[in-house]
């Protein structure tokens, strides 16, 4: 068992999403980029003291998990011949942007960059497909070891949050949520019958090197990622073109609703005095998270959300140093000195105003234990 377990860490950890070359660990804060988007990392500096678990480390908490008949048995292969992987041809193209929202998420400098050709999945992995996974092989997510995880502050239900003291430094719309874990995505009872066609969420980097590796596949590679979200268009902001609504519709799940204020937080409650969570109108058809077929392909290349939704983890360590000469199928740096992964397309919370991060340039980072509301993923393969 590692030490300090259930803890959060306080380190020197803000939330903003920013870094520096010459000290990969440190940050700082701006009203413009700090929508917590990095926020959500294990170490994360909280406010109230450091969060404890008061379960055991070793206690198997897991509830009976919803069955699906005739489905618990599927193999790795039967999954993958469902079709719902696209083939891609690998090509150049130009990686990042030279016009960068945030300067502290090294979108820039534009590169150029190589990928061979490699199969990605159309749609992020759903809680339908990761319970079948988990009933093949019983595998224990991050969250669970470590029993919690960070949930948006307006899915804990109330009788919960009323218990919750503790909140992410600076960005106090994330709670530490004891139990929280993929099967249990708000915390309490409360499981996900009902959304097993959404993104399973609450798993960590390590989780989905896990699923994917049971799949036959691995998570993408940063430029992986970006060259199949560009779906063959060059020097675009979105998978489809520059306009975020093209011809009045929308394209992606994303945050519609008030955050002028570059907060999730719209005032202070009248009943309990705390700040109050800002309204998502849900314009899109979705305040949270949508099922993972939802809202149409993407591109032309068939991806489904691959902008919006949840984000998603990819293969690469952070950085903020990128090589401005060409290279071909690049992996990223060979460590991190915080164990933090790159991941990539926003989420439902991103909003032009504040995190204006689901555009295909756009990335953040997380340490690779990490879990949240918004962070999901999906699988690719090279093919040879």
């Amino acid at each position: 068992m590692a030490p300090n377990i259930f803890s959060l860490l306080v380190t020197i950890v803000a939330f903003s999403s920013t870094s520096t070359a010459t000290s990969p660990s440190s940050s700082s804060s701006s009203s413009s980029s700090s929508c917590g988007c990095s926020a959500t990392s294990r170490n994360a500096e909280t406010e109230g003291g450091e969060f404890q678990s008061s379960c055991s480390f070793e206690a198997d908490g897991r509830e009976a998990l919803p069955h699906l008949e005739g489905e618990e048995s599927e193999s790795s292969s039967s999954l993958i011949a469902e079709h719902e992987v696209v083939s891609i041809k690998g090509g150049t193209f130009w990686m990042g942007s030279n016009k960068p929202i945030y300067d502290g998420d090294a979108e820039s400098p534009m590169r150029k960059r190589t990928v061979s050709h490699f199969s990605i999945d159309s749609a992020e992995v759903s809680n339908r497909k990761f319970l079948q996974f988990v009933q093949a092989t019983g595998y224990k997510t991050d969250s669970e070891r470590f029993n919690w995880s960070f949930v948006f502050e307006p899915l804990v239900p109330p009788h919960i949050n009323k218990q919750i003291t503790k909140s992410v430094a600076g960005a106090e719309w994330w709670l530490p949520v004891e139990g929280a874990y993929w099967a249990r995505p708000f915390g309490g009872s409360k499981g996900i019958e009902e959304i097993l066609d959404h993104p399973v969420v609450h798993v960590s980097w390590n989780d989905a090197v896990a699923y994917c590796k049971w799949k036959g596949m691995r998570l993408p590679t940063e430029a992986e990622w970006e060259y199949a979200a560009r779906g063959g268009k060059e020097k675009r902001l979105f998978p489809w073109g520059n306009l975020i609504m093209p011809r009045g519709e929308h394209r992606m799940n994303a945050w519609q609703g008030n955050l002028a204020k570059g907060s999730y937080f719209c005032g202070v409650s009248r009943t309990s005095g705390k700040p109050q969570i800002c309204k998502n109108t849900a314009e899109d058809g979705f305040e949270f998270t949508a099922p993972v077929k939802s809202m149409g392909v993407q591109n032309k290349y068939g991806l489904y959300h691959i902008v919006g939704n949840v984000w998603e983890w990819v293969s690469d360590y952070w950085s903020t140093v990128h090589n401005p000469e060409p290279e071909v199928d690049p992996k990223g740096p060979e460590s991190h000195a915080s164990n933090e992964r790159v991941k990539k397309g926003g989420s439902f919370l991103c909003n032009e105003k504040f995190c204006n991060r689901y555009r295909v340039a756009a990335r953040s980072h997380n340490t690779a234990d990490s879990g949240a509301s918004n962070l999901g993923f999906r699988c690719a393969k090279s093919d040879n």
